[in-house]
């Protein structure tokens, strides 16, 4: 989708530094992070949410889970992380590309704030 700010990341028109990457997940770093380490995992493909995911190639969610565990051991997040994906506006997801939000490098309390 030409107008998906994740497409034109996953496309290299727009620059991201890059955490990780396989043929179908890229990774990268947040430009407003919420907490010391804050990476983006998303499908390459463009996927709106996680409810669409779950419904059309599981697997692929799977991959998109791996990707983001193996984000963290990177980091170094072994004393734990938060993923956060939302799904819909009323869920507060702002662009309408899956990503799973990898955070830590602090201890998070819940509810955030």
């Amino acid at each position: 989708m030409s107008d998906c700010l994740f497409c034109r990341i996953a496309t290299r028109e727009i620059p991201a530094e890059l955490v990780l990457e396989t043929p179908r997940v890229m990774a990268f770093r947040d430009t407003n992070p919420q907490a010391p380490t804050h990476v983006l995992v998303i499908p390459v493909e463009h996927v709106a949410n996680a409810a669409e995911l779950a419904d059309t190639d599981p697997a692929y969610a799977g991959e998109l889970l791996a990707a983001a565990a193996e984000v963290a051991r990177r980091e170094g997040l072994g004393s734990g992380y938060r993923l956060v994906a939302n799904t819909g506006a009323d869920a507060g997801q702002t662009v309408e590309h899956l990503h799973w939000h990898v955070l830590g490098g602090r201890p998070l309390t819940w509810p955030p704030g």
